[in-house]
């Protein structure tokens, strides 16, 4: 890996750099998506049918289109049976996390009347849209779906492609009904987003979509949003480890890789104030990326988007990694716990060389669904928050109105709106 002196001109470049892998840098894709988006607006199944031929080679109809209670049962006889135990407990640690974050409704009752509060309402329908390209991913569909079900989401439907033998993969279907998923479908790409979004005759209108993609269901969440509400824009995968001279190089670099393999476009950097742990580190990299599967994809990342910054102190690496923001932050320093407390901006931080990336991805609780490309600066994780809408409760007595209206006519004169300060003044009218 690339080893440079962090300056703040060194960091500069790399921020440039990372920022190409926006969906902002995509433009030419969107007219496509557009043009998919109002076509199965249009003509729903019909043109969904068409693009599962054509992209994924795959046949469906109006029978073969939702998944089967049938399906499910078969793909759990596909799947080992330790598997389906370790996804029961992967689904269980995610429900007792998110169990935590649930808010309950509130009311403020004041002795002159005035009640004022907030009402938490779960969404009616969510969809969720799990990738089923290069890889499937079980562990999405378990962080999609849980939250949804603990904040009281009643209807959830799950779309995901289906291969050209007509089946989607068997972990997918096992994770959906290890977590709850009501209804899904076959169907992929920018299509099923527009359905999700837009309603056809068999797949009901969401209130919101969540889930990663490729870059065409990055745009096609963008370019319907504000028609339904949407989790995030999901970037390339991104992990940064903070490190002192403490750290063990060979857990490092396994950790800088557990990242690099997701695509050509994931980033790993790792920020150092050791000259002896970094030499050490690009070292161990080179010798896992020639044993590791999916080395051309590694090397790819690496060469694009993988950096080994040097600091003069710690205050200046933990700047740094408060400007880059990373989805992923493990910190690995002799106290992790006092180095988390100056940080500002992460997706999730690992702390100590014991919580490593991977733990967070599958099994710890906490979800895995994170802010990319800088976004952790003013987005957070996933959580049950996402799927609830807040409703502000105002109830005031004539007693409790009568103490303000005044300042409230008031109020309105001064912005023009005489109507409303007519609808507060006719209360006191003398009879």
């Amino acid at each position: 890996m690339r080893i440079v002196n962090l300056t703040n001109e060194t960091k500069q470049n790399l921020l440039e750099n990372l920022l190409k892998r926006s969906t902002n840098n995509y433009g030419d894709y969107e007219a496509i998506v557009a043009d998919i988006i109002e076509n199965v607006k249009t003509r729903k199944e019909e043109a969904i049918f068409e693009y599962s031929l054509k992209f994924d080679k795959c046949l469906t109809t109006k029978e073969t289109f939702q998944v089967t209670k049938a399906e499910i049962d078969a793909a759990y006889a596909e799947i080992d049976a330790q598997f389906i135990q370790v996804m029961k407990a992967s689904a269980e640690n995610i429900r007792v996390y998110h169990e935590k974050q649930k808010r309950n409704s509130w009311f403020d009752a004041k002795e002159d009347g005035t009640i004022l509060g907030q009402k938490i309402t779960p969404m009616q329908t969510v969809g969720v849209y799990v990738p089923g390209g290069k890889a499937a991913y079980p562990s999405t569909t378990l962080m999609n779906v849980i939250p949804a079900k603990v904040a009281g989401v009643p209807n959830i439907i799950m779309t995901t492609p289906a291969g050209a033998n007509g089946k989607v993969n068997p972990a997918t279907l096992v994770a959906a009904d290890i977590a709850g998923v009501d209804m899904i479908f076959k169907a992929g790409g920018a299509q099923a987003i527009a359905a999700l979004a837009y309603g056809t005759q068999l797949i009901p209108k969401v209130d919101k979509i969540v889930g990663p993609g490729n870059i065409f269901v990055a745009l096609a969440k963008r370019a319907v949003y504000g028609h339904v509400s949407i989790d995030s824009i999901a970037g390339p995968s991104e992990i940064l480890v903070l490190a002192d001279e403490s750290a063990t190089p060979r857990y490092v670099a396994a950790d800088l890789l557990s990242q690099a393999e997701h695509d050509e476009l994931a980033s790993a950097i790792l920020i150092t104030t050791s000259a002896e742990l970094a030499k050490q580190v690009s070292d161990e990299v080179d010798k896992f990326v020639e044993v590791l599967e999916r080395k051309a994809i590694i090397q790819e990342s690496l060469n694009n988007y993988g950096y080994i910054l040097v600091a003069k102190d710690m205050d200046m690496a933990i700047d740094a990694a408060n400007e880059i923001a990373s989805e992923h932050l493990e910190i690995l320093t002799k106290n992790p716990f006092d180095t988390m407390t100056r940080i500002r901006n992460a997706g999730a931080i690992f702390l100590g060389e014991y919580s490593s990336e991977p733990l967070g991805d599958y099994y710890a609780g906490p979800n895995h669904v994170l802010p990319t490309n800088g976004t952790a600066k003013f987005f957070s994780p996933l959580n049950v928050d996402d799927y609830v809408k807040k409703s502000s409760i105002i109830s005031y007595s004539r007693e409790a109105l009568a103490k303000v209206h005044e300042d409230i006519e008031l109020f309105a004169t001064k912005e023009g709106l005489t109507a409303h300060a007519n609808s507060i003044r006719v209360r006191f009218e003398e009879k």
